[in-house]
């Protein structure tokens, strides 16, 4: 499996904004779905954004329903996530993968490989 690249969190103030940025430089076909999980200290790995191969249907978890948006680059093998209205609950490693398929047929953690290294988003005053 080719490993997905994350990056662009940081340390943020409450209601602040975000971008993270998802690459898959090792690979050659872009007719992939995309999403973002994220894990916060002492709990599970837990879906939070989701987009098709074509960047068409979307998908996310009501807790960020509103505030995030997702959207695939115009290489179609990167995606972002733009994270706005930030809560010092969306404080969290926010992960990069995907599902090898087209669309986003679960939520679970069970469905995706090829996870990023992480990224650490931190929402505090």
């Amino acid at each position: 499996q080719v490993p997905m690249v994350d990056s662009g969190g940081g340390l943020v103030q409450p209601g602040g904004s975000l971008r993270l940025s998802c690459a898959a430089p090792g690979r050659t076909s872009t007719s992939y779905a995309i999403a973002w999980f994220r894990q916060a200290p002492g709990g599970e790995r837990t879906f939070v954004a989701g987009i098709n191969w074509s960047g068409e249907d979307t998908y996310y978890a009501d807790a960020v329903k509103g505030r995030f948006t997702i959207s695939r680059g115009s290489t179609k093998n990167t995606a972002f996530l733009q994270m706005n209205g930030l809560k010092p609950e969306d404080t969290a490693i926010y992960y990069c993968t995907t599902n090898m398929r087209a669309g986003i047929v679960s939520e679970s953690v069970a469905d995706f490989g090829s996870w990023g290294q992480g990224t650490q988003v931190t929402v505090s005053s």
